[in-house]
């Protein structure tokens, strides 16, 4: 079992920054594939990044290319979300989620489905 905790939203301006932060318990947090995902009111949950094994590989939703960063320290099992240039079209929940499964040759998922634990969310309001 896996346990997973959000921390770090809140309510900003358009235009702030935030970094988002999901610490996982467990002592093979290195092993794996993490994401960060989004929910908006009344919408489906849609990934925001993806990290792999190798810190290294990433990926992004086209919507926030250039503004949110992802990345990992594995000695503190921690993944993190530095979000800049927020946007009201930003507000949502946001979720962490991890595979436990991934390999390393295993791609950057990004249907919720493929995760098998999610923290409890994160509020980001950001207003216009």
């Amino acid at each position: 079992q896996v346990q997973l905790v959000e921390s770090g939203g809140g309510l900003v301006q358009a235009g702030d920054s935030l970094r988002l932060s999901c610490t996982a318990s467990g002592s093979t947090f290195s092993r794996y594939l993490m994401a960060w995902f989004r929910q908006a009111p009344g919408k489906g949950r849609d990934v925001v990044a993806v990290i792999g094994r190798n810190p290294d590989n990433t990926y992004y939703a086209d919507s926030v290319k250039g503004r949110f960063t992802v990345s990992r320290d594995n000695a503190k099992k921690t993944m993190y979300l530095q979000m800049n240039g927020l946007r009201p079209e930003d507000t949502a929940v946001y979720y962490c989620g991890a595979n436990v499964r991934a390999i390393l040759t295993t791609p950057l998922l990004t249907q919720d489905s493929d995760y098998h634990y999610w923290g409890q969310g994160t509020q980001v309001t950001v207003a216009s």
